[in-house]
This record gives structure tokens, C-alpha cells and sequence, in this order.
């Protein structure tokens, strides 16, 4: 019998990205304390991050897939999370205007078979995100648009932020919030397509 796939995550930008691929799928978001998780490097953060919102909802999974997944920004070396609230938001924005920083996105996929992890695999991806250099006045806006005040860094590069955003070095679906072509190297380590295995039924497509 085929596992059935499953997105630990409340993002609604994840569970987007994966519905553009026509794959079946259903959403379990855990509950994970992140501020318990720590890393060595951003790479580690993150990689340990979404293993452990795996890991969390694998073991009420009776034969399936589950991905964890976790996005941070980082720059000068500091981790920038979710703005506590607009002015937040703003400070944020007013350090990133007009320089580079990091989207460190890491993926986990553990297999579960009889309730228990079976195996696990997890990687990172890391994209250069040059912003553009922004006014007051346009920071402000973008702040009032409530847009910000969910999102690691204060944008979301998918929606409105893109106005913000000059270049990107690496992979775009990694600064949303899932690498996707990792996503799928990752599946096929454990012997699994993720666009052949998990396919809508045809006459569901």
C-alpha cells in the first residue's frame, strides 16, 4: 500500500506550492516549540527545525510521508524571524533595504510505517535575496498592507513583497518557504516520486 503524503505545516504558502504540483496530499501542522531547537549555523537551525516538526507529526501517521519544513533570513550572521508587530516589521525592512541576505529553507521527509519513523532525510537550501533600495514612505505602505507581519524577514517575496526585491541568486521557490526541487530529490532518496507516486486518481485530477 502506497503512504499517503503529508505537509506538517500551517503555511498556506507551502501548502500552495505543493497543490501546484496536482499531487495528493493532506495537512497535519504539529506542535513544536521552536525556541526549544537550536543550531550550530543557520544550516543546522533550520534542518533540525523541520525534522523535529516532522518527527512530531509522523508518530500519529500510521503508513505515510510527512515533510517538516522551516524558513529563516539571516542577515549579517543574526536570524531574522516573524516581526512581533508593525514597527517591528518596519525596523526590519529599513536593515534589509538596499543590501543582500540569506533564505536558509530546510526540508525533512520521514517515512513512517506501523506508527513509527522508519527512516529520515533532511537537507537545506540557502538563496542570495538583493533588495532594492526602499523609501519610507513605500516601507510603510508595504507595513500598513498587513502582508509582513506572518513572514520570517517581514516580506513574502511570493505576493506584494516582490516590489521590494531586485535579484535573487538560487532557487525561488526556497524564499517562499519549500524548496520544491529539493523536495523531490529528497523523496526519491527514499525510493519514492513525488509527482508519479502521489498523483491524483484521474478521474479526481
Amino acid at each position: 500500500m502506497q503512504p499517503e503524503l503529508v505537509l506538517a505545516s500551517r503555511s498556506p504558502r507551502r501548502r500552495e506550492l505543493l497543490s501546484r504540483l496536482g499531487i495528493a496530499f493532506s495537512v497535519q501542522p504539529g506542535e513544536v516549540d521552536e525556541s526549544g531547537v537550536t543550531g550550530a549555523d543557520p544550516a543546522e537551525l533550520v534542518e533540525r527545525l523541520a525534522l523535529t516538526k516532522a518527527l512530531d507529526v509522523a508518530r500519529s501517521r500510521e503508513r505515510a510521508l510527512v515533510i517538516g519544513a522551516d524558513t529563516i533570513v539571516v542577515l549579517d550572521r543574526e536570524v531574522l524571524g516573524k516581526p512581533a508587530d508593525p514597527e517591528e516589521a518596519i525596523a526590519m525592512l529599513e536593515r534589509l533595504q538596499g543590501r543582500t541576505h540569506q533564505v536558509y529553507s530546510g526540508l525533512a521527509v520521514v517515512e513512517v510505517e506501523g506508527s513509527s519513523p522508519v527512516r529520515q532525510v533532511v537537507g537545506h537550501r540557502v538563496t542570495a535575496v538583493t533588495m532594492r533600495p526602499i523609501s519610507r514612505e513605500e516601507i510603510d505602505w508595504y507595513v500598513g498592507t498587513g502582508e509582513p507581519l506572518d513572514k520570517a524577514g517581514a516580506y513574502g517575496i511570493q505576493d506584494l513583497g516582490v516590489l521590494l526585491v531586485d535579484r535573487i541568486e538560487g532557487c525561488y521557490t526556497n524564499v517562499v518557504g519549500m524548496s520544491l526541487p529539493l523536495l523531490l530529490e529528497l523523496v526519491k532518496r527514499l525510493g519514492y516520486s513525488l509527482v508519479r507516486d502521489f498523483r491524483w486518481p484521474d478521474d479526481e485530477a
